[in-house]
C-alpha cells in the first residue's frame, strides 16, 4: 500500500530519478526519521514539540506518510523557519538525514552545556541564599546581645592587643624635636612675627616661606600652644592643631572624595550607614577644615597643593563654612536624620587660621590666596646656627662630642634636621663601637671626627661649602654672589687676559653660563674702556665662571667688570669680599634681588665683607650676620673697596651705621675731606659733611655713552654675527 503511495507520488512528480531505491532502504530511512523524532521528544518535551510544530505550520508534515514530508517538517522545527518548502527529493533523503542529525547533536550539546550551567547557578544561589539566612540571623542575634562577639571578632581583636604591647622606642627625631621658642635656632625674627600675628583678637592667615628643614612645622605648632588660653587670643586652651601635606592633597573633579574638604557619600555608589543606605540617603563627611575649626590648619608644602582646591579653599576662608551638594539629598524626605540635614542646608563650621608652609618661591601659590595671608619668610640656617643645633641635641642624646664636631657637621648641611640626623648616625656608630653596650646617664657616649666622616661616606654627603674666603688678594679672581630659592650661594669668576694685535681681540665666556650674563660682559667692556682708558679690543680676554651653570640674572655685572679691570690693569682683589649688583653702561651699580638670602651664602663662604648697590641697603640690616656690608652707587666705589696692590691687605674697617636725629640735636660740622669726631664736644651727636671734591679731569676718560661697544665691535670680539 505505501509502496503504491510513493511510487504514485514519484510518477506525479515527473520520475527524474530512474534509479529505484531497495525496499530495505526505504524501510531504513523510515527507522531513521523515526529514531529524530524520538531524539527530538527527549530533547524539547512532546508537549513543546508539538507546540512548535503548530507554530512552524509542521503538524501536516509530520502525519504524512511520505519521509520526505517528514523530514520537511522537522527542519521547520529544527531551524524554525515556516517557510522551507518543498520537501526534498528521494535521492536527497539521506543527506537531509544527516544534515538533521548534526544539528540535533548539536542542540543536545549545548543543552547539556546549558543544564550544566543552570546547575552550577542553582548550587551558587542556594549557598549564597544559606549565607544570607545566616546573615540575618547573626544580625538578629547581635541586636538581642550587641555585647557579643563573633570568633572571628575576637581574633582580631586579641591580635591588635598584641601589637598594642609592642612598643619601639621614640623616634630621634620626635627626642631632639625643639619643645619650647627658645629652642628654635636661628628664626627669632620669623618666630616673632609669627606669635605676634597669632596672638593678636584678630589672627591672621599666613604662608610661611623658607629652606627645609629650619623649624617652620615646628614653630607654628610651639607659637600655637604659647598663645592657646591666653588673654587676647582668640584660641581657646582646646584650639586643635591639624596638619597635612600638601603633596597628598589633590583636586577630585567628581567630587567623590575630598579629605580637605570634605565629600558627600552616596548611598548607591560609596555607600553609607546602614539605615542610611538602606533608605537611600547621601551621607556629608566633613574634611580637615571642619577638623580644624577653632584652631589652626597646617598645610605643608602649600605651594605643590592642587590649584583648583587652592581655589576651593579660598570660598572657605570667605565663608568660614563648606557646603554640601548631593543630587540623591532630598529636603522633604522625612527619613533624613536632623544632622544631615543641617549639613546640607547649613554647612558645616570651618573658622580656623590657616598657615601654609612652602620650600618654593611665591609664584607657585594662587596670588589670591596670598592676598588673603601675611607672608613670613624663615632664613637659612649658618653654620654657627648648626652648631648650636648640634650642640643642644648631643646634650639631649648625653654624648660627649670631640672638638670640631659641630663645626664638621655644620660643613655637610645647612639644614638643622639634617645636621641633626647625622648626629644620630653618628650616635648609632658609637654606640656599636662602645664596649658595654648600654647606656648610662653617668657615662656619656663619645662622638669622634671619624664617625661623622663614616656617615657621610655611607651617605654619600659632601661639603655643602667648597668656596673659602682667603686674606690673601688675587689678580682676576672674584667672589660673585648668587641665590637658588631661599638659600645663596657664591659664585667664583676669575678673568685672564692677553696682549693682541690692536684692535683684533677676542672675548670668550662660558656658553652655559646664559644670555643675561653675556650681556653684563659687554657692558663690563664699555666700562672698563670709562674708566680705565684701554680698549678691550687690545687684548684677548677669558672669563670664567667655575664650576660651570646658568646664571639667571643681571647681578653678576659688578662682578664680571671687577674681575676685568683687575686682569687688565693687574690690581689685586681682595678674596674675603663678595660683591653683587648689575652693571649698567653708566657705571652704576644697580639693585638686584635676593640680597638678604645671597648674605648666607657669602657667610657660609667665610666673607667678611659684602658690597651691595645701594639700592638695597634698605633691603638688610647692618651689620647682617656679622658681615661688614657696604652700600656702593658706581663702579669706582667698588672699586675702591675691591681692588688693592697689596698682597694681605688689612680687613676694612665696619661702616658707620647712619644715626637719623632732628635739625634740632644735630651740629654739622665741616671738616673737609678728614672724619674728625674727637674734637666734637661730648655727649652730642654729630653730622659729617664733607667737602665735594671736584677731581682732575683725566682726558683719556670719556664718556661711557661715547664708548658703548657697537654691534661691528662685538661680533669681531665673539666671532658671531649680531645681526
Amino acid at each position: 500500500m505505501f509502496k503504491k503511495f510513493f511510487g504514485d507520488i514519484k510518477k506525479a512528480v515527473g520520475g527524474d530519478d530512474n534509479s529505484k531505491q531497495p525496499p530495505h532502504q526505504e524501510s531504513d530511512i523510515e527507522r531513521e526519521i523515526s529514531a529524530l523524532y524520538a531524539i527530538l521528544v527527549d530533547v524539547m518535551g512532546s508537549d513543546r514539540l508539538v507546540l512548535q510544530a503548530g507554530k512552524m505550520d509542521a503538524l501536516r508534515y509530520m502525519r504524512s506518510p511520505d519521509p520526505a514530508e517528514r523530514i520537511l517538517a522537522l527542519r521547520r522545527i529544527i531551524e524554525e523557519n515556516p517557510t522551507l518548502s518543498p520537501p526534498p527529493r528521494r535521492s536527497e533523503l539521506q543527506a537531509q538525514i544527516v544534515a538533521l542529525s548534526e544539528r540535533i547533536a548539536d542542540i543536545m550539546a549545548r543543552r547539556q552545556v546549558e543544564d550544566k550551567i543552570e546547575r552550577k547557578i542553582n548550587e551558587k544561589l542556594e549557598k549564597e541564599h544559606q549565607e544570607y539566612v545566616k546573615d540575618i540571623r547573626m544580625q538578629i542575634l547581635k541586636e538581642e546581645k550587641p555585647d557579643a562577639e563573633s570568633p572571628h571578632d575576637v581574633k582580631k581583636r586579641v591580635e591588635l592587643q598584641e601589637l598594642d604591647e609592642i612598643h619601639l622606642t621614640q623616634s630621634v627625631m620626635e627626642l631632639l624635636r625643639p619643645q619650647s621658642l627658645d629652642e628654635i635656632v636661628g628664626q627669632e625674627r620669623a618666630v616673632k612675627s609669627l606669635r605676634s600675628k597669632l596672638a593678636s583678637p584678630y589672627p591672621q592667615h599666613l604662608i610661611l616661606y623658607g629652606p627645609p628643614g629650619v623649624g617652620k612645622t615646628t614653630a607654628a605648632r610651639l607659637v600655637l600652644e604659647a598663645v592657646r588660653g591666653t588673654a587676647l587670643s582668640p584660641f581657646k586652651k582646646s584650639a586643635p592643631f591639624v596638619e597635612t601635606d600638601g603633596t597628598t592633597l589633590r583636586w577630585d573633579p567628581r567630587d567623590v572624595t575630598n579629605p580637605l574638604l570634605g565629600s558627600v557619600h552616596d548611598p548607591i555608589y560609596q555607600g553609607a550607614q546602614r539605615q542610611l543606605a538602606e533608605s537611600g540617603v547621601p551621607e556629608p563627611k566633613p574634611g580637615l577644615v571642619t577638623d580644624a575649626h577653632g584652631g589652626i590648619l597646617f598645610i605643608d608644602e602649600i605651594g605643590e597643593m592642587d590649584l583648583m582646591l587652592q581655589n576651593k579653599l579660598l570660598k572657605v576662608l570667605e565663608d568660614k563654612r563648606v557646603f554640601f551638594e548631593s543630587s540623591y539629598y532630598d529636603p522633604t524626605d522625612e527619613r533624613v536624620p536632623p544632622y544631615v540635614k543641617m549639613l546640607f542646608e547649613k554647612g558645616a563650621p570651618a573658622d580656623f587660621v590657616l598657615i601654609g608652609a612652602t620650600t618654593r618661591d611665591a609664584t607657585s601659590i594662587n596670588p589670591a590666596l596670598r592676598s588673603r595671608c601675611a607672608e613670613i619668610y624663615f632664613e637659612p640656617l649658618t653654620p654657627a646656627h648648626i652648631v648650636e643645633i648640634v650642640k643642644n641635641a648631643a646634650q639631649k642624646l648625653n654624648v660627649k662630642l670631640d672638638d670640631e664636631i659641630a663645626d664638621t657637621i655644620s660643613e655637610y648641611t645647612i639644614e638643622g634636621r639634617k645636621a641633626i640626623n647625622i648626629l644620630a648616625d653618628a650616635y648609632s656608630l658609637a654606640l656599636e663601637r662602645d664596649e658595654m653596650q648600654t647606656l648610662n646617664v653617668n657615662r656619656p657616649i663619645k662622638i669622634t671626627k671619624q664617625d661623622i666622616y663614616e656617615v657621610a661616606q655611607v651617605s654619600r654627603l659632601y661639603q655643602f661649602v667648597t668656596k673659602k674666603a682667603s686674606s690673601r688678594a688675587t689678580v682676576g679672581h672674584i667672589f660673585g654672589l648668587g641665590v637658588s630659592g631661599f638659600v645663596g650661594s657664591v659664585i667664583e669668576i676669575e678673568a685672564v687676559v692677553f696682549p693682541a694685535e690692536k684692535g683684533k681681540g677676542t672675548i670668550r665666556f662660558n656658553e652655559t653660563a646664559g644670555s643675561m650674563a653675556k650681556d653684563s660682559v659687554f657692558n663690563a667692556a664699555s666700562v672698563l674702556r670709562a674708566t680705565t682708558g684701554k680698549d678691550i679690543h687690545d687684548f684677548d680676554v677669558h672669563i670664567n665662571v667655575i664650576g660651570g651653570g646658568n646664571i639667571d640674572g643681571p647681578s653678576a655685572g659688578t662682578a664680571i667688570l671687577t674681575a676685568l679691570v683687575s686682569a687688565v690693569t693687574g690690581k689685586k682683589i681682595r678674596q674675603d669680599a663678595a660683591v653683587t649688583g648689575e652693571i649698567s653702561l653708566q657705571g652704576k651699580v644697580r639693585p638686584v634681588g635676593g640680597v638678604f638670602e645671597k648674605a648666607y651664602g657669602a657667610k657660609q663662604a667665610g666673607i667678611k665683607t659684602l658690597i651691595i648697590p645701594k639700592e638695597n641697603a634698605k633691603d638688610i640690616p647692618h651689620g647682617h650676620l656679622g658681615l661688614n656690608i657696604f652700600a656702593v652707587e658706581t663702579a669706582d666705589e667698588a672699586f675702591e673697596k675691591l681692588l688693592t696692590d697689596d698682597d694681605e691687605p688689612a680687613p676694612l674697617e665696619p661702616p658707620i651705621q647712619p644715626v637719623e636725629e632732628t635739625p634740632a640735636q644735630v651740629d654739622e660740622v665741616d671738616v673737609g675731606d678728614a672724619e674728625v669726631v674727637d674734637k666734637v664736644p661730648p655727649r652730642r651727636k654729630v653730622s659729617v659733611r664733607k667737602k665735594r671734591v671736584t677731581r682732575p679731569k683725566d682726558d683719556r676718560i670719556k664718556k661711557i655713552s661715547e664708548t658703548t661697544v657697537t654691534p661691528e665691535e662685538l661680533e669681531m670680539l665673539t666671532g658671531t654675527d649680531c645681526n
